[in-house]
């Protein structure tokens, strides 16, 4: 096993695996490889065949010597999981027996000081979870007052967004900001916290990561996705870490898991059938025991469901919230 699965802790990882319930000879994805955690539990199952998902490359590469080992059940690919189903066709997969998430950023990706994620550890301002794109600094140096205001309050929930943005643009003007030191001492300027009180650059820096990465429209398309790959009785499994994520997992089941209303103005509507079976009425949560060992499994949520025979439902548009594309042209 490598160093970096040795450090990571699949959280809800044995409640995950018992709900997806994999089967002898029954293909999954493990959309989030991470350090394969969820697969290497699926693969102790014989004649399961896994299709592991990351958009790291340094996941994809730390998952080498667990193909190796997988005697050709695992293939690893780099990608979005957004994708997944595109992912799944290419490799000659129509459907499958089960999809796993574990959305959000992971702990090596936290405990990686050149990955720029945490304001704990002093590194570039990157937070990119892939290769491409614009980083946390590029956003800083980029987005208006009033996008960088947006951008902290929606994704971070930060109540003192606006007075955080405007000391941003203040400190910008004199240098570049481009470490995570710098920025967690001009958020620290603004936001108070008292003692035992999460660290004042917390709701900042999640905001920023989540927005560089599009994490909430790939957890939208990435579920939908799911729906589409999924097989009658195949199964959906997600662990969220925050409100956001989690308020997404339980509308997106909560929707297609009942039959869509009608209206007395159009009572001829087609109602679509449900596509899902939801298999936890309130999300499953880590036990104490759990919490002790892995602090950042406080948070923690799974909600599970179990597809139907009914056709997709019809993909919603995206909410209209920032866009790291509009962001960084100025639009």
């Amino acid at each position: 096993m490598s160093p970096a699965a040795l450090r990571h802790i699949s959280v809800l990882g044995r409640e995950a695996v018992e709900m997806l319930k994999p089967g002898d000879g029954g293909r999954y994805v493990d959309a989030t490889f991470g350090a394969g955690g969820y697969s290497r539990a699926i693969l102790a199952t014989s004649g399961t065949l896994v299709v592991g998902i990351d958009r790291d490359r340094s996941a994809i590469t730390g998952g080498f010597d667990l193909v190796d080992r997988s005697g050709g059940r695992l293939t690893l690919v780099e990608d979005r999981f957004s994708n997944l189903d595109e992912v799944c066709a290419a490799q000659g997969i129509d459907l499958v027996d089960g999809v796993v998430m574990d959305v959000g950023v992971s702990s090596m990706q936290l405990d990686q000081a050149a990955r720029g994620f945490s304001f704990r550890l002093a590194g570039p301002l990157d937070m990119r979870m892939g290769q491409h794109g614009p980083t946390a600094a590029d956003v800083i140096a980029t987005a208006t007052e009033a996008d960088l205001a947006n951008i902290i309050y929606i994704f971070g929930e930060e109540r003192h967004s606006r007075g955080v943005a405007r000391a941003i643009v203040a400190a910008r003007k004199q240098a570049p900001i481009t470490t995570t030191q710098a920025l967690a001492d001009i958020v620290g300027k603004v936001v108070r916290s008292k003692p035992n009180e999460i660290h004042p650059a917390t709701r900042t820096f999640q905001a920023l990561r989540i927005f560089v990465n599009q994490e909430l429209d790939e957890l939208h398309l990435a579920l939908a996705a799911a729906e589409r790959v999924l097989k009658p009785g195949g199964r959906l499994v997600v662990v969220s870490f925050h409100s956001l994520e989690d308020r997404i997992v339980k509308n997106f089941l909560t929707e297609r898991g009942k039959a869509a209303g009608g209206s007395r103005h159009l009572p001829e509507v087609a109602q679509a059938a449900p596509s899902f079976q939801i298999l936890t009425k309130r999300p499953v949560t880590p036990t104490e025991a759990e919490i002790s060992a892995n602090p950042r499994a406080r948070s923690a949520k799974l909600r599970a469901a179990e597809r139907t025979a009914a056709a997709p439902h019809a993909a919603g548009a995206l909410p209209s919230w920032p866009t790291l594309a509009n962001v960084m042209r100025g639009g």
